[in-house]
């Protein structure tokens, strides 16, 4: 039996899972889990049928947290053929708007949209070459963030700046389009009603976006030509106006490198807060800047909510999901509460209990747990 291998290289993390690949029907997971805190103190976890287990490593880089999960996994590879590697790839730039085969000129494109994504994107480049290294005869296929936006409304695309820069690319990409791929399949097939009508699903995480989507179609999301706008996320500020940047620029003499920096890992909740990213600690944590780092989380969900729900002419129904969506019963309740003038209110009971169905109200509210790794591995499938 062959197997299929999925690896999503973030910043300082690579999830990873392998499944068997079947003639029909999704193919069964084996074992996933992921190495964390990758250059710092790593740790392997690994969920699989004997349960979950915590392995401290030495990973300074994504090329050593990789061998660490290709050793982990040796036992269940043995004897048996990795017939292809699928990639999350955060950024396809205005060409990918789909899942593609990484041949070298493909490879050469993605890593050119490196300026796109900064954070992201040179490592996911970094897994496809140590996935085409260890397993040169596996079909590698990329699967990019910003393939489920393409097709957006101009209107919901462009930018209010020369248009020779839309033109260039520079435009409303979106992102965590995986994620929004399972969601939307997972309506499709238990909520065919809502699915159908006006949704808004709120992928809630370290990294946090929300889409409104249609019949399974993106009408308008959160983020934009980075991964940087939108909502408030755990080290990045969400919207933000861009004469703050010529500010820093002009007035505080920061360069590029360091307005870079503080967006992309110093500002956010870490950044309000002054202490951490971490959700969980800032919920149980009695400081103010805690409090407010929090408040102003949810506030600025509620806002793009409204907006979101204008762009789609209402709402039908919301579906949390994303880390901090699927788990914490406090921030949807925080979210919802003073949205009852949109139709959103939640049963109390059933989101403590975690759902899936939690909403009161005339718009529906769900909390459907993603699967990512899942739809990395049907692309893989259907392309072998």
């Amino acid at each position: 039996m062959s197997l299929i291998l999925t690896l999503n290289a973030g910043s300082s993390s690579i999830k990873f899972a392998l499944y068997e690949k079947t003639l029909k029907g999704d193919p069964p997971l084996i074992v996933r889990g992921k190495v964390e805190r990758i250059g710092t103190a790593a740790r392997l976890v690994v969920n699989d049928s004997d349960g979950k287990r915590m392995i401290d490593i030495s990973a300074s880089n994504h090329r050593e947290a990789l061998n660490a999960i290709l050793e982990e996994l040796k036992d269940d590879t043995k004897g048996r053929t990795v017939a292809g590697v699928g990639h999350r790839i955060v950024h396809g730039g205005p060409d990918f708007s789909a899942p593609v085969r990484i041949s070298e000129a493909n490879l050469e494109a993605i890593r050119a949209l490196s300026p796109l994504a900064p954070l992201h994107q040179p490592h996911n480049v970094s897994a496809i070459e140590a996935a085409l290294a260890e397993f040169p005869k596996a079909m590698q296929v990329g699967i990019f963030g910003t393939a489920f936006h393409a097709g957006k409304p101009f209107t919901q695309d462009a930018y209010g700046i020369p248009r020779r820069y839309y033109e260039a690319g520079v435009r409303r990409y979106g992102f965590h389009g995986l994620s929004y791929t399972y969601i939307a399949e997972r309506l499709e097939a238990r909520y065919p009603a809502l699915y159908s009508g006006r949704v808004i699903v709120a992928h809630l995480g370290n990294g946090a976006s929300m889409c409104a989507m249609k019949g399974g179609q993106s009408i308008a999301t959160t983020m934009g030509f980075s991964a940087l706008d939108g909502l408030c996320m755990g080290t990045r500020p969400g919207q933000l106006d861009p004469g703050v940047l010529l500010y820093l620029l002009d007035n505080e003499g920061m360069t590029s490198a360091e307005v870079s920096k503080m967006l992309y890992k110093e500002s956010g909740l870490k950044g309000l807060s002054e202490n951490t990213n971490d959700m969980r600690v800032l919920l149980e944590s009695s400081d103010v800047k805690d409090k407010e780092a929090v408040a102003y989380f949810t506030a600025r969900i509620q806002r793009e909510i409204g907006s979101l729900t204008a762009a789609l002419g209402g709402l039908d129904g919301i579906v949390f999901t994303g880390g901090i969506g699927e788990n914490s019963a406090e921030i949807r309740a925080g979210i919802a509460n003073g949205m009852g003038w949109i139709g959103l209110e939640l049963n109390e009971a059933a989101n403590e209990a975690g759902g899936p169905v939690i909403g009161s109200g005339a718009v529906q509210a769900l909390v459907i747990p993603t699967n990512e790794e899942l739809v990395m591995a049907r692309a893989v499938v259907e392309r072998l």
